[in-house]
């Protein structure tokens, strides 16, 4: 298997929030979206995906057994602390939810946490090395 990754699909309870989140209140640009169905944001080589998380669990063939920590974390990174401590702020603006506030980590960079309205958990980190 080739070592890649191409799109990142995250399953939201509100498709129409989720999208004003992250189009709207981050400033994302949607690069299609088929209404009520999905939506999807072209980043730095890869898609990241708004669709229906009972969709979603449905087309897996798993339970959508909701709540709980999942085990996974998206990351985004940037080019100082300033920068980590504004991005937070412009996500909690949004509607998000601050987890972890900004903080020294102890691997020596910068970093904090916070969660989407569905609760997908995104890191912001600035990485000095």
């Amino acid at each position: 298997m080739d070592q890649r990754m191409s799109l990142i699909t995250l399953g939201v309870d509100d498709l129409s929030r989720a999208r004003r989140f992250y189009e709207e209140g981050l400033g994302w640009r949607v690069g299609l979206a088929v209404e009520d169905e999905v939506v999807f944001f072209l980043l730095n080589g890869v898609i990241l995906s708004l669709y229906s998380r009972v969709d979603l669990a449905k087309d897996a063939g798993v339970p959508d057994s909701g709540g709980g920590f999942t085990g996974i974390s998206l990351a985004h990174n940037v080019g100082s602390q300033a920068e980590v401590d504004s991005v937070l702020s412009e996500a909690e603006r949004a509607g998000g939810r601050i987890v972890k506030p900004a903080s020294k980590a102890e691997w020596g960079g910068y970093s904090g946490y916070f969660a989407d309205p569905d609760g997908h958990l995104w890191e912001v980190a600035h990485n000095p090395y």
